[in-house]
This record gives structure tokens, sequence and C-alpha cells, in this order.
């Protein structure tokens, strides 16, 4: 994928890669967010299912960082170029593997998790010589798509929900309240309904 045409979307409304929406500017988020849908995936067999499944299993705990791993999501339909390292018990997108890219030269640390589906497919790209250090989390939501920029290093346990702009380090250990929840997210309850229902926090 042309690393240019990615550029376009690092960077969200407030001018910064990666963080997460401000509690007071939730709305343009989501106008922001829904420009970019990714169509939904075609369904598969119980089979091709079946068979997902038990290649992510083996993807997880057989050696091969760059080599048998790799290997085994591509067959599982991910997107995955050249020198991947794919760290052991990374867990890599288990209900549509093919909305997963993982761009030449990039590395997953061990136990990161990779999931590009919450209520509905939404699309990851991991871009050229990016660095995921053990333990992330990178998670987008349905109908949204989330773009780690070329050569960018993300720190050991860091929670990824948003664009990062290339060559950019990122992480951060100071966790803190966001926004109050006014409906919480049940079964029920659209990804979209959540957002709109989060209120700032009294400050």
């Amino acid at each position: 994928m042309n690393s240019q045409k990615e550029a376009a979307h690092l960077t969200d409304e407030s001018g910064q890669a990666g963080a997460a929406p401000a509690a007071t500017n939730l709305r343009p988020a989501l106008a922001a967010d829904s420009a970019d849908r990714s169509s939904h995936p075609p369904s598969k067999s119980v089979m091709r299912r079946a068979l997902n499944r038990i290649l992510h299993l083996l993807c997880r705990f057989l050696p091969g960082a760059t080599t048998l791993r790799p290997f085994l999501h591509r067959m599982r339909g991910m997107q995955i170029g050249k020198n991947v390292w794919i760290g052991e018990d990374a867990y890599l997108e288990n209900e549509f593997p093919e909305l997963v890219e993982i761009q030449d030269g990039a590395v997953i640390g061990l136990r990161s998790i990779v999931i590009a589906h919450t209520r509905g497919a939404g699309r990851i790209v991991i871009s050229k010589d990016v660095y995921i250090g053990a333990g992330c989390v990178i998670a987008t939501a349905g109908n949204r798509r989330l773009v780690i920029g070329e050569g960018s290093v993300i720190m050991a346990s860091s929670l990824v929900t948003g664009n990062v702009a290339p060559f950019t380090l990122y992480g951060s250990d100071a966790y803190k309240p966001l926004a109050r929840i006014t409906k919480p997210f049940v079964a029920s309850a659209s990804y979209e309904d959540f957002m709109m229902s989060l209120r700032p926090l009294s400050r």
C-alpha cells in the first residue's frame, strides 16, 4: 500500500496522532471515522472458520517468528509483507484476518493483541518497519480504519485505538478516567451509540 496515501489518514482533527478522543470532542471524531468505512467481508463457511481458528492457535505457539508464523497467518488470509517478525502468543484478529495488513519489516511483540472488529469489521494497517512492543493492544471498531504509520515504535503494554503518525514513539503508562458513561456498552448497543453517550468528566 502506498505510504503517502496512508499518511493522509494518520492525524485526527486535534492534530494529535493515536490519542484517544477527548470527551468534549466525541461527535466530530465519530464523523471523521465514519468517512472511511470498510466493506463487510464476505461470510465464510463453517469449515473455513474452523480452519482459521486452528491455524490461529498454531500461529500463537509454534516456533518460527519470521518464517512459520507469518506463513500460517497468510494461509488464514492476512496480508503480510516480507521480513515480518511475529512474537510468541501474539493474538492477531481471529474473525477477519483478511482485514489486517502487516507491511514489510514490521515487528509484532510477544503476547500483543490485534483486534479489527468490535460490533462489525474494521481494518488495521501496520505499516513498513513498525515496531510493536510486547503486550500491546491494537483495536478498532466496525467500519473504522486504524493505521500505524511507517517506522513508528509502540512501547510495551500500550493501548492503540487511533492512528499513529509515521516515525512516532507512542505509548504511555499514565492511565486516567476519560469520560462519564451514560449508556453501558451492552450487547444491544452499537459502538456509535456508546460513543455518542459519553459525557465530559467534572473538573
